[in-house]
């Protein structure tokens, strides 16, 4: 859980709640192919990735700038935005929810999705 004091009171935004208002952003802005992943057990620095594909480079910093506002809205600035000036593949730290925007071509190129999957956790487990 993330604590902002905001100018009125203290907000407290849960992850589960932040993960709603991210994912409710995105489809707000029609982002596609939305994957939701927990690395809350294979990361010390996050409890979720959220995944999503813009088709042009304009709608992938679009995308990213509506989260980076529903987030400011509900009292959550932004920890950082990574990428927002090329807009292949923008980065949204959020603290508990860390989002990647992409173009399609750049999100096959990279395979985050494998690469923080369970999936392949566990197969590197069982070696």
């Amino acid at each position: 859980m993330r604590k902002i004091v905001s100018k009125t009171k203290p907000v407290a935004l849960e992850s589960e709640a932040l993960k709603k208002l991210v994912v409710d952003a995105l489809e707000d802005i029609k982002a596609e192919n939305i994957v939701v992943l927990d690395v809350s057990k294979r990361a010390s620095f996050t409890d979720s990735m959220i995944f999503a594909s813009g088709k042009s480079t304009r709608h992938v910093s679009s995308i990213a700038g509506s989260v980076v506002e529903a987030a400011k809205a509900a009292g959550i600035p932004p920890i950082g935005v990574e990428g927002e000036a090329v807009g292949e593949w923008v980065l949204v730290d959020l603290g508990d929810v860390i989002l990647h925007v992409m173009l399609p071509d750049t999100r096959a190129f990279y395979d985050l999705e494998k690469l923080w999957s369970e999936e392949l956790v566990e197969a590197a487990e069982d070696s």
